[in-house]
């Protein structure tokens, strides 16, 4: 399977611990979504929109790990995509719609994983100024954060 990171997963050294047979496989665009924080980050759909991702390749024992870290299926719902030019691909999206701001030591794990993945911190900008300007309600903020 090949999981779709646009988070805390992003960073190595996290996966590293909880999917130690996580392979990298480095990152893509993923046109018509976009990287929102609902307290933790997400992605939803949007026309013309565009979010950097990392790619994993992943064992059952890596998504199970997963599973439990994304707090599947209460907090996020599996997304499954069949991209044309390669192998389906998975991410979990949130069963929110809140849109709130993440904490700063979230935030910072994620800045590592764009640095990991050699992705744009603009994009990362980016999202955390549509986040900002579209505050709505309450986001999640898991008990690991507080």
């Amino acid at each position: 399977m090949i999981y779709v990171a646009y988070g805390s997963n992003l960073n190595k050294a996290q996966m590293a611990m909880r999917c130690p047979k996580a392979e990298c496989l480095g990152s893509r665009i993923l046109g018509g979504w976009r990287l929102v924080f609902r307290g933790v980050a997400d992605m939803h759909q949007e026309s013309g929109a565009m979010c950097h991702v990392g790619l994993w390749r992943i064992t059952d024992e890596c998504e199970e790990a997963l599973d439990r870290y994304e707090g599947f299926p209460s907090l996020y719902l599996k997304h499954y995509f069949a991209p044309q030019d390669g192998e389906p691909m998975m991410a979990y999206l949130m069963n929110s719609d809140g849109i709130s701001m993440p904490p700063s030591y979230y935030l910072e794990s994620i800045s590592e994983g764009y640095d990991d993945f050699g992705l744009p911190k603009s994009f990362l900008g980016e999202a955390l100024d549509w986040t900002l300007a579209n505050q709505r309600g309450e986001g999640y903020l898991s008990k690991r954060y507080r």
